[in-house]
């Protein structure tokens, strides 16, 4: 059994792991607000030029840009948003085990995050690159990931691009999940994106009513002009930006919760751990004084 000097060394070091938990947990749920207000800011902007790609392809084909054929072969390129550092419980293992499962094959990889830079080298596989993203997320960093992507897109070395990310659905779920960037293809833009739900109308391909041709006349409440294929030029590329950076702010959102959540129920722990060596220093220094009492008694008794 632990005597009081050893219990109470424990309670002073207990002590000074929950006040640093503590301070952590206060710092995450500062980054936590500004991430969750950035993601969400974010939303209804995605989901707008969503739903102007749609009515575009709709009036499109897709020989009529590069970035909706897909290429020959099977090879493709992931971009893994992971975090620079831990302490955000399980939110990286969650995302790498979808990205062990969901990239079987020839696939080279972009990491955003050190994270997931270790891991790709732990497994041993192919990085193609390594990008650093500043806290709050810019956009033309993102930007600049989001363009060499399709550099590679377009060179034809790559048959798609996906994103794996996780994302953010409140301050206590996280989901880590994979998303097709590039080639971009009716179904995914049909598809509403988990991340914009709840804001708005879902848009589904397939759905959308026959629209008339004349790029001067206005359907579903857009008016394009000089023609939807000169607008597309300008707008898939503004989409994968776009797409990128909201699937990072996601990501963000995702890693200062996840941390937030950790660090609360580290601080808890650590408090509960105090309480039970209180309690266990407290019962030790009864029974010691306890015992030093009957010595002191059975000594005066033997002196009578």
């Amino acid at each position: 059994m632990a005597n009081l000097r050893d219990i109470r060394r424990r309670i002073k070091s207990v002590k000074n792991t929950a006040q640093i938990t503590k301070a952590m947990q206060l710092v995450a749920a500062s980054k936590m607000k500004k991430a969750q207000d950035q993601a969400m800011a974010g939303r209804p902007y995605a989901d707008l030029l969503n739903d102007v790609l749609v009515n575009l392809k709709e009036q499109t084909n897709e020989e009529d840009h590069p970035l909706l054929k897909e290429n020959k072969g099977d090879k493709e390129l992931i971009i893994l948003i992971s975090t620079d550092k831990g302490l955000c419980g399980g939110l990286n293992t969650n995302l790498f085990r979808v990205v062990t499962e969901n990239s079987l094959g020839n696939v080279d990889y972009v990491t955003i995050g050190r994270k997931g830079a270790q891991f790709l080298a732990r497994s041993k596989k192919e990085l193609l690159a390594d990008f650093k993203i500043d806290d709050p997320v810019p956009f033309l960093e993102s930007k600049q990931i989001s363009e060499f992507a399709t550099e590679k897109f377009l060179s034809g070395e790559y048959a798609r691009v996906r994103v794996a990310f996780t994302n953010f659905v409140n301050t206590m779920t996280q989901d880590p999940m994979i998303e097709t960037l590039l080639p971009i293809s009716p179904i995914d833009l049909g598809t509403e994106k988990d991340y914009m739900k709840d804001m708005g109308p879902s848009h589904v391909a397939g759905g959308q009513p026959d629209l008339p041709k004349d790029p001067h006349v206005e359907y579903g409440g857009y008016i394009f002009e000089p023609s939807p294929a000169a607008v597309l030029d300008t707008t898939v590329p503004q989409y994968v930006n776009y797409q990128l950076y909201q699937m990072i702010l996601e990501s963000r959102a995702s890693e200062h919760s996840a941390r937030m959540v950790a660090m609360k129920a580290a601080t808890d722990n650590a408090n509960d751990m105090i309480k039970d060596l209180t309690l266990d220093y407290n019962k030790q220094r009864q029974a010691a004084i306890t015992a030093e009492l009957l010595e002191i008694t059975t000594a005066m008794r033997a002196l009578e």
